[in-house]
């Protein structure tokens, strides 16, 4: 990147905020800026390399579905994350790579009871991909509640607050993944809609998904008039519509056949999905032309990329930002994020590398940052819970009750109270088999209210640590930590009828394996992964960790990646709590920096 006068300022006026913050904190929490920095300081298998590259996945976490809107400096992220409350974490980033949480568009999952901690019915569904937008001093995000319809929130400012969702269409009429574009020279908006086959006539012949678009009204917030049909083909979803020195393009992702095939539309006996491009010279309704743009690669050769979102650099470079699909080996650490640079080639967007020279990009994995000259930053993590707020890589399994949690009552702790456990009956907690690959769906850990976790990242090694308080546990109550995504396992600790506290291991299907028994107040956990194998630690005094339970598999399911948090219940009353006091994670990748 070429160095400007703006450039070279804003680099020294870091070094010199990093010298003078280097004198008076800690060397562990010393800001990450300069290249000598960037060698001694946590890099690893993804993220920025701290020699001006990248590694895919440069966000390597259950971040999925994203959309990006450029403000300014500054790049904004949305990704989906189902039934987690906040809903649709927002992350900002200055360089495309490294990036940081800055809050969530829904404080919560409010539109519908199945999301609340009594019913704990809402597995798989409330927030899906979604499409963020900056229009006339207003943020915009849209997504479709598969259950629900499509609906839009709205805030001055990215972080909030913003506002209660507006229902704009049905679940009759539509299935997922709206996209917007407001277009200034007509005076016109857009949102471009997958429709499935809720809409569709027997005269569409074509197999496959409907996308339509609908215009909408100048302030982004209704619907006017019907859609119209633009494009129909097997899986074709997560639509996003640009326009280019005048010509219309809608990315959209497709499942294609077979691992080399270029073909958009054909069935693929393999669980491939390509990204694809329709292009318009005359109408955002087309007549389209369609090519495969971004297809698998030797990079990632057993997982599909596609569904993101374009950008450009200062120097007028393109980019794209995609996800790893969940396919062909389950990926226990969710749908993570790849960047791409972008070539135009014949007025079309060629994404990654066209490493066979077929005309189709394939992911890269170690390329040169589109922006040089901003610190190595990463989700935060680590937590002392001496905020009055929840960090915001915390979220509840479900909308949480709120009387039952605070950061309060005990200052600088997390105290979760335990409710009594919800009924094992239609109803409440998830389905069987509903959208994953857990057979334990009636185990209790599933219908506990106020359950807290956040990501994992990476699929190489993590560690994580935390130290409770039990103190407060009552008879009946089980609390600790817990590992989950497509399947649980967690080690805490049990009180009996007669107020005794044991050590306790459950499996995913709520087979329990007792213990010692815990005299004092502390109780710390532990738990270590080698790629998806993973075991729990325990200790009384910090020090001496002793191992408890087997080895067991981390999983992805009900689309989510394997997150740590902890876990507090009742089997029989409304009664006890337990009292968090800090939390680590180390991992093997990039960092935040931590600050006093």
């Amino acid at each position: 990147m070429k160095l400007t006068y703006n450039t070279v300022l804003q680099s020294l006026i870091i070094m010199l905020l990093v010298s003078f913050t280097s004198c008076n904190s800690k060397p562990e929490n010393k800001t990450i800026t300069s290249s000598k920095d960037l060698a001694q300081a946590q890099t690893g298998s993804f993220g920025d390399q701290g020699d001006g590259t990248y590694i895919n996945p440069i966000l390597n976490a259950d971040y999925p579905d994203s959309d990006i809107e450029q403000v300014g400096d500054t790049y904004y992220m949305i990704t989906s994350k189902q039934h987690m409350s906040p809903g649709m974490p927002i992350l900002e980033s200055k360089d495309m790579v490294n990036w940081t949480n800055v809050g969530h568009v829904f404080k919560s999952l409010s539109w519908a009871p199945e999301y609340n901690w009594d019913r704990m019915n809402g597995y798989s569904f409330g927030t899906w991909a979604g499409d963020l937008a900056y229009h006339n001093g207003t943020w915009y995000c849209y997504q479709i509640d598969y259950q629900h319809g499509l609906m839009v929130a709205t805030a001055k400012d990215i972080k909030g607050p913003w506002s209660k969702p507006i229902m704009m269409l049905p679940k009759a009429e539509v299935l997922d993944d709206p996209g917007v574009f407001w277009d200034e020279e007509t005076h016109k908006a857009y949102v471009i809609i997958n429709t499935a086959g809720k809409q569709k006539a027997a005269t569409n012949t074509i197999e496959g998904n409907e996308n339509r678009i609908y215009e909408m009204s100048w302030d982004g917030t209704k619907i006017l008039g019907e859609g119209k049909l633009v494009y129909t083909g097997m899986g074709a979803e997560a639509a996003k519509i640009y326009k280019i020195n005048g010509t219309w393009y809608i990315f959209l992702a497709q499942w294609t056949m077979g691992d080399t095939s270029t073909k958009p539309g054909v069935k693929n006996p393999k669980n491939d999905r390509k990204q694809i491009v329709l292009r318009s010279k005359e109408s955002i309704y087309g007549p389209y032309e369609v090519k495969t743009v971004l297809e698998k690669g030797t990079a990632f050769n057993d997982r599909s990329a596609s569904q993101g979102a374009l950008m450009q650099a200062p120097d007028k470079s393109w980019w794209y930002m995609h996800q790893l699909i969940q396919n062909d080996t389950i990926p226990f650490q969710g749908r993570p994020q790849c960047l791409e640079p972008v070539n135009w080639v014949d007025g079309w967007p060629i994404i990654g590398i066209d490493e066979d020279n077929d005309g189709i990009g394939e992911p890269v994995k170690q390329h040169k940052k589109p922006i040089d000259g901003y610190p190595i930053t990463a989700p935060s993590s680590d937590d002392d819970f001496l905020s009055s707020k929840l960090g915001f890589q915390w979220e509840w399994n479900h909308n949480p009750r709120n009387t039952h949690w605070s950061l309060t009552e005990h200052p600088g702790w997390l105290r979760l109270k335990a409710s009594k456990i919800l009924p094992n009956e239609k109803g409440y907690g998830p389905n069987i088999n509903e959208w994953t690959n857990n057979d334990g769906s009636d185990s209790d850990f599933w219908r506990a209210s106020n359950t807290l976790s956040q990501r994992i990242m990476g699929i190489t090694t993590g560690t994580a640590v935390a130290k409770f308080d039990i103190s407060g546990m009552q008879p009946h109550q089980l609390a600790g930590f817990v590992r989950y995504g497509g399947v649980f396992n967690l080690l805490g600790v049990e009180v009996d009828e007669n107020g005794e506290k044991y050590i306790i291991y459950m499996d995913t299907f709520g087979k329990k394996t007792k213990g010692p028994k815990v005299v004092g107040p502390d109780f710390y956990v532990r738990t270590v992964n080698d790629s998806n194998q993973a075991k729990y630690e325990y200790s009384v005094d910090g020090e001496y960790f002793s191992d408890f339970g087997p080895t067991f598999t981390i999983a992805f399911g009900k689309w989510t990646g394997d997150r740590l948090g902890f876990f507090s219940w009742n089997e029989k009353e409304d009664a006890g709590y337990i009292d968090v006091d800090w939390f680590t994670y180390d991992y093997d990748g990039p960092k935040a920096a931590k600050s006093e």
